[in-house]
């Protein structure tokens, strides 16, 4: 029986789960203080913490600007697990999904697992568009910049300055 299996949900070793998290609904800061308290109450005390940046909406233009942070924790829940209780607590704080790339209240990506490379229809480890996303690049580099991206081998500081170079030209 799989939920007897603590192997199934839990690894041999902690890794960091880096997420990052962002809304442009309501009250957002207390979005992302509701999101903290319930994902330290799941996965412990956040290691490290960025400060909040607000962001011009990404993918979709026509929309209030964001509030994104990432935050670090250290956790041997496993990746699979992490990503159900992470939609959990985005549905428990009133998400409801209505559009790609749309607004809302408060929306929890995995960034990271460790240097774990992770891809099934559920879940992709590392995130497939951070690298093209400022408004996760900044507030990672506060937290990471040195972390290496394990597929495309950069450090997260060479990746925000490739993507601020690359905007720069085309504007």
């Amino acid at each position: 029986m799989i939920g007897s299996d603590p192997d199934f949900f839990l690894a041999r070793q902690p890794e960091e789960l880096i997420l990052c998290l962002g809304t442009n609904l309501g009250d957002k800061e207390e979005n992302l203080i509701k999101a903290l308290e319930n994902l330290e109450s799941e996965f412990g005390p956040a290691i490290k913490k960025s400060t909040v940046h607000e962001t011009e909406p990404w993918g979709k233009k026509d929309q209030d600007a964001f509030l994104n942070q990432v935050l670090i924790f250290e956790t041997n829940v496993r990746p699979h697990i992490a990503m159900e209780e992470i939609l959990r607590i985005e549905r428990d704080l009133g998400r409801i999904r209505y559009e790609k790339w749309g607004p809302r209240l408060i929306d929890i990506d995995i960034l990271f697992y460790g240097n774990q490379i992770f891809k099934s229809d559920f879940l992709e480890i590392p995130h497939p568009y951070l690298h093209l996303r400022e408004f996760v690049l900044k507030p990672l580099s506060e937290v990471a910049p040195d972390l290496i991206h394990p597929v495309l081998n950069r450090t997260i500081r060479e990746l925000l300055h490739d993507l601020s170079a690359e905007n720069q030209v085309e504007n």
